[in-house]
């Protein structure tokens, strides 16, 4: 018998799994890129007796003028009154990204911070195959457009009291604590200057007794990872993975655009070396390319991480 007027069950199932792409499209572009988190978390990692500090670390905002509900959301982040803010890079998305930058980070002036940079702090974004993100590292391929990097560090050291960590140390009183710090410039783009790194440490002076280093990078490739191990710091903090961006549920980053495992592309884990083990975290970051405008299962967030004191 003819049952021409049934559809095939491999159209019924195409159908379906185009629907499915369409409602994820739809959720990732229009819905989930602007559902900003905040996520809390506790790790272990200052000198035995130390007061906690409340640390918010902000990472790859990839700033344009025009998105002004990120701007509003980073801007309401000092309700969380932090000790300390740490901004692991790639804050601009657009030549004129500053702008939206200084509306939204204006409410944490006075509150001490540090910064490294990501790529987009230094070379504009460039249009490209979103599905090329998926074959691993990225890699430049054409002249990028410089933007105003000094401006923008001009304001975070100025403006802000924020510290530059771009292959540099420093140290900061921090809720009644010193911490020192050391990073690195984009090590996805090979600025890292990782043998300058023991000779800044030195520039402080000898560390106090009682003090905890903190390393921080834009890209959390491995062989940072080891160095701010190997020179004894008690927590590294990294951005630049995106969580993975678009994610499979259930499952998680699909890739972390450098060499770190995958899942470890974001939140707080453990970073192990030469017989240390110290907290990583990694920030998913609140932005992404004005050329990928999509996040999905993974929302864009930013982190407050109490760090308390480590077992005597």
């Amino acid at each position: 018998m003819s049952r021409t007027g049934s559809a095939h069950p491999a159209l019924i199932a195409l159908g379906a799994v185009g629907a499915a792409g369409v409602a994820a499209a739809v959720w990732g572009v229009g819905i989930e890129r602007y559902l900003f988190t905040v996520r809390e978390a506790v790790a272990p990692a200052l000198a035995p007796g130390s007061s906690p500090i409340r640390v918010l670390h902000i990472s790859d905002a990839h700033m344009a003028p025009w998105q002004h509900r990120k701007q509003d959301w980073l801007a309401s982040l000092a309700k969380l009154e932090p000790d300390l803010i740490i901004n692991t890079g790639d804050n601009l998305g657009h030549r004129d990204g500053l702008t939206g930058i200084r509306r939204a980070f204006a409410p944490l002036a006075g509150i001490p911070g540090v910064f490294v940079h990501g790529s987009n702090d230094v070379q504009g974004p460039a249009p490209r195959n979103p599905l090329k993100y998926f074959a691993g590292p990225s890699k430049v391929k054409r002249e990028p457009v410089a933007l105003d990097t000094e401006a923008m560090d001009a304001y975070f050291t100025d403006e802000l009291g924020w510290h530059g960590l771009n292959n540099a140390a420093a140290r900061l009183q921090v809720a009644g604590s010193s911490i020192d710090f050391v990073g690195v410039d984009d090590a996805h783009r090979g600025w890292d200057a990782l043998d300058a790194l023991p000779g800044a440490l030195q520039s402080p002076g000898e560390r106090p007794a009682g003090s905890s280093l903190i390393g921080v990078t834009h890209a959390p490739y491995q062989r940072v990872l080891n160095d701010f191990v190997a020179l004894g710091a008690d927590a590294v903090f990294g951005g630049h993975t995106h969580g993975g961006q678009v994610c499979l549920p259930g499952y998680g980053a699909l890739v972390a655009n450098c060499d770190i495992p995958l899942k470890q592309a974001k939140g707080l884990s453990t970073w192990t070396h030469d017989g240390r083990t110290v907290p990583l975290n990694v920030s998913a970051g609140c932005g992404h390319s004005i050329y990928a405008p999509v996040r999905f299962a993974c929302r864009p967030e930013a982190t407050l991480l109490t760090l308390t004191a480590r077992a005597a």
